[in-house]
Order: C-alpha cells, then structure tokens, then sequence
C-alpha cells in the first residue's frame, strides 16, 4: 500500500457529531439523546457541567496532524489531502503547507488541528475577505476533544481563525437563531448553517451535539452535485 493510500493516523481524522432533534440530518447521521439535548439547550445538571455553543460553519472538514515529527494535511476520512481526487483539498494541502513551521511549533507529537475548510463553497457562500479560509474548532489527541479553553487559547497564540462562540452556557436553538441572524460571525453570504455545543464536565468533553437549519440543501453550490462551475470563496 501506497503513502498515499494509507491513513497515517490509523483512522478518520474526524467522527460525526450527533444532531439535536429538529436538525437537519444527512444520510447515516444521527441524533443526540434527549436528555443530552435538554443539557445543551436548558439547563446543566449540576456545577461540573460547562457549554460552549458556537457557530457551525459549512466546508470541507479537514486536519492538520503532526505524526512522527511530520506536518501532514489531512482529510475526514483520514487519508492525505493530497490524495484527494477534489481540488479544494489540494489547495488546502498547499495552504497548510506554506504554513509547515507554524503548525510545527503550535502541534504536539500526535495532536491535530481540525477546522471547516471554506475555499469551496458546499451549501453556504462566504465572504472571506479578511478573514482565514480555514477556521479551526477542535484540537484532537486520538479520540479526545480538547477543551475549548485550551483551544482557543493555541488557535489564538499561533494567529489561527476560529469559528465564533456565541455562548458559555445553555442556549436553545430560537436563541441560537437569533444570534446567527441572516449572515452569523463569519461572512456568510446564504443563512447561516447552525450551531455547535460541546459540552465539557470534569475537565474532559463529556459529549457534542449540532444543530442545522432545517432548509439547508446540502452541497447545493459543489460542482460535483450541481455539474455547474465550482463557486469559490478563496482561491489562491
């Protein structure tokens, strides 16, 4: 088996997270337990538990992981971007590339970055004037989800984007609506895609849950659905 034929990390770079109910789901996703649900949008249980709810944003989830002291670009399903037969992820190879020293110094041995790869447009259009094609949401040690403290502080201390969080404790979906707006934090062009909460307890992420607008069309800009010309917000 080839380098790129084989998934340096053994596994998918990223898993699914659960929807709460009333979200939009694709193919073979899932949702949430209902009491699980009831923590993200009511109430905690107690003292321990601590919400973070953040915008969620629509591209191409991508990683970058540092194996064996090498800087390697990474789709969801675990294989090199690189590899890739979709030009966006070759470009997202180039562009985390170009950035092999930071991500060398941010990265400890066997950790990866996360975050929503934004140069193509799925299901939502942004303008990203200003702003990384590439904001990071999640900081992995094999299966376990840093904190957000944590990640937001090493996103922040290496000059990486990160997508917006609305809230720090429950919120419910109506409140979450409203604070996305028409265009949410990032630029969107299309109704925002929904939300995130992770909830974190004793100093681990106890579990995650989602929420997508019921109306979204998933990848209803890709060429590879539409057979129209790719829509491009970034591109070198």
């Amino acid at each position: 088996m080839s380098d790129l034929a084989a998934k340096p990390l053994g596994h998918r770079a990223y898993g699914s997270i659960a929807h709460i109910p009333g979200s939009r789901m694709g193919l073979g996703e899932h949702t949430c337990h209902e009491g699980q649900a009831a923590i993200a949008t009511v109430k905690v249980r107690d003292k321990h538990d601590r919400v973070f709810v953040s915008e969620k944003l629509d591209g191409s989830c991508v990683a970058v992981a540092k194996i064996n002291g090498e800087i390697v670009p990474l789709g969801r399903a675990g294989y090199r971007a690189i590899s890739s037969p979709f030009e966006m992820h070759h470009l997202f190879h180039d562009w985390a590339m170009q950035r092999e020293n930071v991500f060398a110094e941010a990265l400890n041995e066997g950790e990866r970055f996360v975050g929503e790869w934004l140069a193509q447009a799925h299901g939502t259009r942004y303008d990203l004037e200003g702003r990384s094609p590439w904001p990071v949401f999640d900081l992995m040690r094999g299966s376990e989800h840093g904190l957000t403290e944590e990640i937001q502080g090493r996103v922040g201390w290496y000059g990486f984007a990160s997508p917006t969080i609305i809230a720090g404790v429950p919120m419910p979906i109506d409140a979450v609506q409203a604070s996305l707006g028409t265009a949410g934090f990032y630029g969107a062009l299309d109704e925002p895609e929904g939300a995130v909460w992770r909830v974190e307890r004793n100093g681990k992420v106890d579990f995650m849950a989602k929420w997508v607008k019921p109306s979204k069309i998933d990848g209803k800009y890709l060429d590879s659905v539409t057979g129209l010309e790719p829509v491009w917000n970034w591109r070198p």
